[in-house]
């Protein structure tokens, strides 16, 4: 992040879809996307001068599921965001999750609130949550660890929602929510994932495109990181969104690899991700 030509952090396509719903007025949910498109991309969510270019592009969807009163809505939120390669045109995905505990209120054109420290909506609370797991990943990629101060932000508006009426925030409710996913991210146990964040694209995917042989095997060394998380602790929620973010770029980088470097790595992510062993056998099918 340098200075110059400032812009805020976040560039985020958020879209409300209320196909589910009938016989209401749709004007309340184009209202809703535009207050929200202000609250995210006109916040300044971290003390860095980005450039335009420079800004982390998301997409965030709300699926209107039930509206049981004028106020109060149902739903569920597809959340994606990514990550640019040096020297390339493509983007990494670093999450690609659909948050199903996701219920609100929002009354038409009042002020989105959100203060720190403090519980005073659902809507604004999660929406604030994923922004900073956004940003503690993004900064992940780009040093090592970097996302801390974003992943501690995050927990921070779980301890204040854990309060209120609401599914996702406690250890209790579920155990892959929204309190799981940065206990994962902030627990030193499990320090590794985070160091794969680094190692995977800093050190790999961002050397690929000068040095692709020697990029690519930074990228299989990253992947033991993983790993040694998979045998301390089987299914972690957080190294399951990785690898689902992962699995296919994964496989994609490796058809261009070595046969002794597509053998362990078929092997890594089989044992860490069996349920979709058949999708890491295409390493070895020919292009």
């Amino acid at each position: 992040m340098t200075t110059g030509l400032s812009a805020q952090e976040i560039l985020c396509n958020i879209q409300v879809n209320s196909q589910q719903i009938q016989g209401t007025d749709k004007r309340v949910f184009e209202t809703m996307t535009s207050a929200l498109k202000e609250f995210i991309n006109n916040r300044r969510w971290t003390n860095y001068e980005f450039k335009t270019n420079e800004r982390i592009e998301c997409t965030m969807v709300i699926n209107i599921r039930e509206r049981p009163s004028t106020d109060l809505f149902k739903a569920s939120l597809n959340i994606i965001a990514s990550r640019p390669v040096y020297g390339t045109s493509y983007n990494s995905i670093l999450l690609n999750y659909i948050d199903q505990k996701f219920d609100f209120e929002y009354v038409e054109f009042q002020a989105l609130d959100y203060q720190e420290n403090q519980f005073t909506s659902n809507l604004t609370s999660v929406i604030a949550y994923y922004i900073y797991i956004i940003l503690g990943l993004d900064f992940d990629t780009f040093s090592q660890f970097g996302g801390t101060p974003y992943f501690s932000k995050a927990e921070q508006i779980v301890s204040t929602a854990q309060d209120g009426a609401y599914a996702g925030w406690n250890s209790f409710d579920d155990d892959r929510n929204r309190y799981w996913l940065v206990e994962n991210y902030l627990n030193q146990s499990y320090s590794n994932l985070r160091a794969f964040l680094y190692d995977y694209h800093f050190k790999g995917l961002d050397v690929m495109a000068e040095q692709t042989d020697q990029g690519r095997a930074a990228v299989a060394e990253s992947l033991k990181l993983l790993e040694s998380v998979q045998s301390l602790k089987p299914g972690l929620f957080a190294m399951q969104l990785i690898v689902d973010a992962k699995k296919d770029e994964i496989v994609n980088i490796f058809k261009g690899g070595n046969p002794s470097e597509k053998t362990e790595v078929i092997k890594i992510m089989k044992e860490i991700d069996p349920s979709n062993s058949s999708t890491y056998a295409k390493i070895n099918e020919r292009n």
